[in-house]
């Protein structure tokens, strides 16, 4: 073999070991197609996971708010009631006094029946009496008056209006003098 040979077939054995590395760069370089689409597959599933859990959220909320919509729709009506009861009380009262005894029968028996309907509908009146210690939190105080003792101080002399709560929540707060 020439010189020349010996040349040429290192130049062919360094193109062949060219080719080859090229080759396995290029394997190594791109994945194969089994796992571009496990990737993909991966990629879609996240998505839909994460669409699903927002969705999930959405109809959380969209319940939680038509709760809320349907007890404030209630609420409303309610609060709008109560002074129909305070006019009921002083009917009563002055009922009471009076000669006709069917009147004042007829007009309890009314009264009683809307009474109902709203504690049916979770209206409950506030219980408060005179002695009873003064909370800011439930209680709103109209004025305060010198107490008649010392047994009385910081407590309800005397009740103004009475408060109602619906459910759990207070919707009026019952209005009283607080001996200081």
């Amino acid at each position: 073999m020439s010189k020349n040979d010996k040349v040429e077939e290192l130049n062919e054995e360094l193109t062949e070991n060219q080719e080859q590395e090229t080759e396995a760069t290029q394997e190594v370089e791109q994945p194969s197609q089994e796992e571009v689409l496990q990737e993909e597959l991966a990629k879609e599933k996240d998505k839909f996971l994460r669409l699903f859990a927002e969705f999930e959220n959405f109809k959380k909320r969209t319940s939680k708010e038509r709760f809320e919509l349907y007890k404030t729709a209630g609420q409303e009506v309610i609060t709008a009631l109560l002074p129909v009861l305070d006019d009921f009380d002083r009917a009563l009262k002055e009922l009471s006094k009076s000669e006709d005894a069917e009147m004042f029968k007829g007009v309890k028996l009314i009264d009683a029946k809307l009474r109902e309907t709203l504690k049916s509908k979770g209206l409950e009146q506030i219980e408060v009496a005179a002695g009873d210690t003064f909370d800011a939190e439930v209680h709103d105080a109209i004025t305060q008056i010198p107490a008649p003792d010392k047994k009385m101080k910081g407590k309800i002399i005397d009740v103004i209006e009475k408060g109602f709560k619906l459910g759990e929540r207070i919707i009026r707060h019952p209005k009283v003098v607080v001996g200081n």
